[in-house]
């Protein structure tokens, strides 16, 4: 095939042979490609990282694409390098800045650059807990009501060690407070409805999110629940539920997340397990032009109070059941007065509960997994650290609040100063790919799942990306190919893979901007973090520190510190 051979046997007749290509673009292309490979010669990431930029567009067939790069690394060995960090650019990544700054002051002498230095500073961080997570505080402008005695304690009371011991705070009013990096007139969410494609985008205010916390909150106190209950949301991940999301943790009860495709079955199991006071849920949603019902599954799983939202409209096109209240009622039980008035939020111990996830349950009943208050610090950090988010980001994620990225996403951009993107609707279709493009997303997280389809049906074609600034990829493993596709839609922008769990809130596998990115790839362990691969018989004789550069997304067991 031509896609497999190397780059000097390629013909003019060989582009010209692949579909989309016109007879008269094959010679200019072909042209182009023979000055990068003239020019870089042997040297095959230098050659791919010319071609990739300067040869490659988004609307050249995507077969083009893969003869470009197989045939660059045709002979280069395994794990061959998609992106290459920029020495500057990484200068300009949070890591890169703090090193920058204070690289000398953390790794001593042998400190060169945020690049060449980045292996140094992760074992660091894992010798270092108690200096690199003070840092990161610092870093996302954490406000502790009571400070933290010490990042971590460990004695024999506590098992795997007792983080942030003491330690008093509020994560949704950390989310919505003001520091010296964020006014009240900052754009927090940007958010369009599907069907609205040709609208401008939505945009809201830090004052006008925090006003609409506010008042949730109060309204959730209005219900007679005692301080802690559990309040469950079974909606679309769109603006409403991130509202309700901050507004039940900022009152001091517990957030207990469900996913709006579950059926009643799974519903009543999650509620039953949670012993869930009340719950958040829509009358129907809005998917492809249809109407999918949602109140009525539950109803179905016999559900407590419900707290029935209209979708896109003003009010509700269903009659409730005795006890449950129309949003607009349970909004109408605040005093006016209080409507403005900023709640004050409930400082919560660092061992209190937040959020009830779950896992799957395709192995069984699904297991009740608790966030407490110091796990959203953990995925903030990660987006901190390795998504390099930050104040002039706009993040989208495609997800939903029954899964951890749902709260991650929250966490990782409003306690990193950054907006969150939210597209209520499908993300198969060109709306979401539109969307993408008018709400200036810089960093798009996928499931791979997403982007086969994407590649499959080509509905991003013809929209611009050129924003994007780097992909992150999580929840399954992904292709080769989907993500050399992936990165090429944004001008081979790098995809950053992650790979954790809802039980810590993050990643203990995952990428970063500051080293080469191979496709479908890690390429070190988690900040803070050490990795070790175990024997087949899972004996500690066999452990092994993992020191590659670059892990392919393959099965593997894998033994993480609790220090992780």
């Amino acid at each position: 095939m031509a896609c497999c051979q190397p780059l000097r046997s390629v013909t003019v007749e060989d582009i010209q042979a692949l579909q989309g290509i016109s007879a008269a673009a094959a010679p200019q292309l072909h042209r182009k490609l023979t000055e990068i490979v003239a020019k870089y010669g042997a040297d095959a990431t230098n050659t791919w990282r010319h071609i990739s930029q300067y040869l490659l567009t988004p609307d050249l067939p995507f077969a083009f694409h893969q003869m470009m790069y197989y045939g660059c690394y045709f002979d280069y060995g395994p794990d061959p390098p998609a992106w290459l960090p920029d020495a500057e650019a990484a200068k300009l990544t949070n890591i890169g800045k703090l090193l920058e700054r204070r690289g000398k002051e953390l790794l001593g002498s042998s400190y060169k650059s945020p690049v060449s230095s980045f292996s140094d500073f992760q074992e660091f961080t894992v010798s270092n807990l108690e200096m690199y997570w003070k840092i990161v505080f610092e870093e996302m402008n954490i406000s502790f009501s009571v400070n933290p005695e010490c990042i971590l304690r460990e004695t024999p009371l506590h098992p795997g060690g007792q983080w942030l011991p003491g330690a008093r705070l509020n994560p949704a009013k950390n989310c919505l407070r003001l520091n010296a990096k964020r006014s009240l007139s900052d754009i927090v969410v940007i958010t369009r409805d599907e069907g609205d494609d040709e609208a401008p985008v939505t945009k809201l205010t830090l004052e006008e999110l925090r006003s609409a916390v506010w008042r949730v909150a109060y309204s959730i106190d209005t219900l007679g629940l005692e301080k802690g209950s559990a309040i469950a949301i079974d909606m679309p991940m769109d603006v409403n539920s991130v509202v309700i999301y901050l507004a039940i943790v900022i009152a001091g009860y517990v957030v207990v997340s469900i996913a709006d495709s579950f059926a009643p079955t799974e519903i009543a199991t999650r509620l039953m397990i949670s012993k869930a006071k009340a719950i958040f849920t829509e009358d129907f949603i809005s998917r492809g032009g249809k109407k999918l019902p949602l109140y009525s599954k539950v109803v179905d799983a016999q559900s407590p109070m419900a707290i029935v939202i209209p979708n896109r409209s003003s009010t509700l096109s269903i009659e409730l059941r005795d006890g449950d209240i129309s949003w607009q009622d349970f909004l109408e039980r605040v005093d006016k007065s209080n409507k403005e008035v900023e709640y004050i939020g409930v400082e919560l111990s660092v061992e209190a509960f937040t959020n009830i996830l779950f896992s799957s349950g395709t192995t069984g009943e699904p297991k009740a997994i608790p966030w407490t208050v110091a796990t959203p610090l953990r995925a903030a950090a990660d987006g901190w650290s390795h998504l390099n988010i930050g104040k002039d980001d706009v993040v989208a994620w495609p997800t939903n609040l029954g899964w951890m990225m749902g709260p991650l996403l929250i966490y990782s951009t409003l306690l990193n100063g950054a907006t969150m993107a939210l597209y209520n609707g499908s993300p198969l279709g060109a709306g979401f790919a539109k969307f993408v493009q008018d709400a200036k997303v810089t960093m798009l997280g996928v499931v791979p799942s997403i982007v086969r389809a994407w590649k499959c049906t080509n509905c991003t074609a013809g929209y611009d990306w050129s924003s994007i600034c780097h992909f992150a990829s999580t929840g399954e493993a992904s292709g080769v190919d989907e993500s050399l596709w992936l990165m090429g839609r944004a001008h081979y922008k790098p995809v950053i893979e992650i790979c954790g769990g809802t039980e810590i809130g993050g990643g203990f596998i995952a990428g970063s901007l500051l080293q080469p990115q191979s496709l479908s790839a890690f390429s070190t362990a988690a900040m803070g973090c050490s990795l070790f691969i175990l024997g087949e018989d899972g004996s500690l004789d066999h452990l092994i520190l993992l020191g590659l550069v670059n892990w392919p997304l393959v099965p593997f067991y894998l033994g993480h510190q609790a220090h992780c």
